[in-house]
């Protein structure tokens, strides 16, 4: 049995480093967390700050494992990521396993490999009380303020809603951004782009250097060009350099795999998680911009080895961040040697910051830029012509530049044919196009990553969950936006004529860019007006530098909290107490054939317009908006073409046939059945024709493909990705099968699985009761209705057997329940019908009172 044992956080994890140390050591994993705070309740003694802490019931059979393996060691090595996170998961093991100081050590290393592995062993050190300290304080403040501020939305917005202190901040950022988009006024110029041609017929573009505010500036000068000779007025080549951007942060990399590979953060930082587990790159969160002394060697000796002595120039990088957590080193490759890892998907984020790493330590690129000067006497502006070559490439041999959203499309390099001032030039022809103001472009995932570092928000352990967290909430979606179509006047001089032509361009329309929904606008009006302090930017920026403070020992956690709550929690009372209700109520007029107001607001169900108020004689009328439509801009016509649906086609195939939206979306109705219409298609635009093909589409879908046992088995595909249906069991169909041509003996094993699994699956069933006793992952639970259950130990104070728990009576289960959950069988409350909400007016919702 090995003396040794050490424990990290993940299994792929302890795989590597199990290779690198001998027989006397084994390595286990705790698969993250072994406790947190706990599911149910705050879990938090407000007076004291002290949290209650218990391990997960998913974490026990890890717990009782590594229990076991504790006392058949020696010494125990804690080895948990170099993180706040990473120390906090070492102290909570230290804690939960009672290990004793003189047989517990605490390493730690920024990577995964045999050398940094056998260093860590050599410089033991304690668990860093301070790093602790700032995580738990993190995690409980994040714990109070979704806690309290939670079921103040729920009272005054809408049932369900969270609150959280980061994540609110960055629905602020995504909602203020729309709300600039839609209030940006675009304003029009003419810019004018000629192509001249030198004696050699060679041809040069150039952009006169202003643009004219009115059309008729710019028809003047292009008719003052018509009888203009043209000639080069200078020529300037001016030396420049290009230099390398610094190896990767946590944010920069999310930045860049967005830009360059179109990944998402997470799915960024779960692929740098397996590179770094895997023992290819350093630690992957990390804010710190320098390299290691032997990693700049390393650069050197491969860049030198590669492309030659004048490429290589070896550099450190500082951290500009104040706020940079500990000491860890930017992100890059653990042997330069390895330019490439054998998974496709591992290998592009790979090679990424392989090549950015090693682009950082090579030779700025020279440029010669040459600028020609273009014009003739009788014209009030000059065109300009510009041009770069590459004179030495230097680090762009490896890293080469890229083009983001916000740069000119317009400064693309190009090559220039050889002209010397007095030449002189005729023109090809001239244009001058009406463009148009753009406003500011809506947040990527890395965009918003970006904006939150730049404020000093979050950390690089947070970006990520919190990016996941406005999505998975529904106040943020990716949603696609169609463009609109504007006129645009554009006016080309040819050697013979003025030509003038009205064109048409397509213009706001946007993919995967964060947009806020309705709901997420709303509780934005509604925290912002209400929690300001909560909201406020510096606010955010300013509790991550206390949590900063705390790891340095700067500062005592529990004052920190405490400072924070005196204030936080008065105002909570307030709010709850005098704060209105909101639901983005907008008036939008009055309906025509009932002369009642037409309203927007959020309804149980999502977001609606109604005809008519709730204290009226008739019941008022509701309809769901569309996905394209929004409370905030929706006009009365648009409002009322809604109340259009449902509306009725003729029969098909002796079925009725209608159109509406529900619940879940915009749907054909075709007797009983419910047919989602197609993704960006709008109800109303519905034909007969259309929904006969719709029908049609869902009635091929459904055909069986097969038969088992004497019934049907039909496929589709639903949330959770394909899956076959037999009789009312849904199978799902994993990757290695071929979906679309699954045999009669894939649709057989498919089945028998499920079958069996289910079989399995119950050790008792009460299905009037609606309770089970099921077998699960990490042993049997009770389950009653949608809730699960601990099962308690047995007289003899043991785990029950499989036998015992089939003899098990139910009222004895019930038992089990009510000591869990004492209101688990007392029937619900009837809700009492909501206060009618306070409507928007053009000034906005007054606040509730600051004390």
């Amino acid at each position: 049995m090995s003396k040794n044992l050490v424990i990290v956080e993940s299994p792929a994890k302890a795989k590597t480093i199990q290779k690198y140390l001998g027989k006397d050591f084994e390595v286990k994993s705790s698969f993250g967390h072994i406790r947190d705070l706990p599911k149910k309740g705050m879990g938090i003694d407000l007076a004291t700050f002290t949290p209650d802490y218990e391990v997960s019931a998913d974490k026990k059979k890890v717990v009782a494992d590594l229990k076991d393996a504790v006392k058949k060691a020696d010494m125990v090595w804690l080895a948990s990521d170099e993180d706040r996170e990473g120390e906090a998961i070492a102290w909570h093991l230290a804690q939960e396993l009672k290990l004793k100081e003189d047989t517990t050590k605490r390493i730690v290393f920024h990577e995964i490999t045999k050398n940094a592995i056998l260093k860590a062993i050599e410089n033991p050190r304690q668990i860093d009380q301070n790093l602790v300290n700032a995580q738990q304080a993190r995690r409980i403040l994040d714990r109070i303020v979704g806690f309290e501020m939670s079921p103040v939305l729920w009272k005054k917005v809408k049932t369900g809603l969270s609150a959280g202190r980061v994540q609110s901040v960055a629905v602020r950022l995504v909602v203020e951004r729309e709300l600039e988009i839609r209030a940006f006024q675009p304003k029009s110029s003419f810019r004018v782009e000629g192509v001249f041609l030198n004696s050699d017929k060679q041809e040069i573009a150039a952009k006169l250097k202003k643009d004219f505010a009115q059309e008729k500036e710019a028809e003047d000068f292009l008719n003052a060009a018509k009888d203009t000779e043209f000639k080069v007025l200078n020529v300037e080549k001016k030396p420049g350099m290009r230099t390398a951007s610094a190896p990767f942060t946590t944010s920069t990399l999310q930045q860049e795999a967005s830009n360059r590979l179109g990944y998402g953060v997470t799915s960024t930082m779960r692929v740098a998680q397996r590179l770094y587990e895997e023992g290819f790159i350093t630690y992957m969160r990390t804010d710190s911009v320098s390299l290691s002394q032997e990693a700049i060697n390393g650069a050197k000796a491969q860049i030198i080895s590669e492309f030659g002595e004048n490429y290589s120039n070896p550099r450190n990088y500082t951290t500009k961040s104040a706020s940079a957590q500990e000491a860890h080193e930017a992100i890059r490759p653990t042997d330069f040697s390895v330019k490439s890892v054998g998974d496709a998907q591992l290998n592009k984020l790979y090679q990424l910051i392989y090549k950015r790493t090693l682009a950082s330590q090579m030779a700025n690129a020279k440029i010669e830029k040459t600028v020609i000067e273009i014009g003739g006497p009788k014209l009030p502006q000059h065109f300009e012509a510009q041009g770069e070559v590459i004179v030495f490439d230097g680090f762009l041999k490896v890293y080469g530049i890229t083009k983001t959203d916000e740069d000119d499309e317009e400064n693309s390099e190009k090559l220039l044919p050889k002209v010397v001032a007095g030449e002189k030039l005729d023109y090809k022809k001239i244009e001058a196009t009406e463009k148009f103001t753009k406003p500011a472009a809506r947040y990527t995932e890395a965009g918003l990553v970006k904006k939150l570092e730049e404020l000093g928000i979050g950390r690089p352990s947070t970006y990520a969950p919190t990016i996941q967290t406005i999505q998975n909430r529904e106040y943020v979606d990716k949603k696609e936006i169609q463009p609109q179509e504007r006129e645009i006047m554009k006016m080309t001089l040819g050697k013979t004529e003025l030509k003038k032509q009205v064109l048409t361009e397509k213009f706001g329309g946007d993919k995967n860019k964060f947009v806020p929904t309705d709901i997420g606008e709303v509780v934005n009006e509604f925290l912002t007006q209400n929690f300001a302090e909560i909201l406020d930017y510096g606010f955010t920026a300013k509790v991550e530098q206390d949590f900063d403070d705390i790891a340095n020992g700067s500062e005592k956690w529990k004052e920190v909290l405490q400072g924070f709550y005196k204030d936080f929690h008065p105002r909570i009372e307030d709010v709850e107490e005098n704060a209105d209700r909101a639901n983005g109520e907008r008036i939008l007029g009055t309906d025509p054939k009932t002369g009642k107001n037409v309203m927007a607001r959020i309804g149980r169900f999502g977001p609606m317009v109604q005809i008519g108020e709730q204290d009226d004689e008739e019941k008022p009328i509701f309809a769901s908006l569309m996905a394209s439509q929004n409370i905030a801009t929706i006009t009365l016509e648009e409002a009322l073409e809604l109340f259009r649906l449902p509306f009725d086609l003729q029969d098909f195939e002796g079925n009725a046939v209608a159109v509406g939206v529900g619940r879940f979306g915009p749907y054909v109705k075709w007797g009983e059945t419910f047919i989602s219409i197609p993704r960006g298609e709008e109800p109303l635009s519905v034909t007969q024709e259309r929904a006969e093909e719709i029908i049609r589409e869902k009635q091929v879908a459904d055909a069986p493909i097969a038969i088992y046992k004497g019934e049907p088995v039909t496929k589709g595909t639903g949330r959770f990705g394909p899956f076959i249906k037999y009789k009312s069991i849904f199978i799902n169909v994993p990757k290695r099968y071929d979906f679309d041509n699954l045999s009669q003996n894939d649709i057989n094993e498919l089945i028998d699985a499920k079958l069996e699994k289910e079989a399995n699956r119950y050790i008792q069933q009460w299905e009037k009761e609606k309770i089970s006793i099921e077998n699960g992952r990490w042993g049997p639970f009770v389950k009653f209705g949608k809730a699960m259950f601990k099962i308690p130990k047995n007289k003899k104070d043991e785990k029950f057997s499989p036998d015992e728990l089939a003899e098990v009576p139910l009222d004895e289960v019930k038992k089990w329940i009510t000591a869990q959950d004492k209101n688990a069988f007392n029937e619900k409350p009837k809700k009492a019908p909501a206060k009618k909400p306070a409507v928007r007016k053009a000034t906005g919702k007054t606040p509730a009172k600051k004390k």
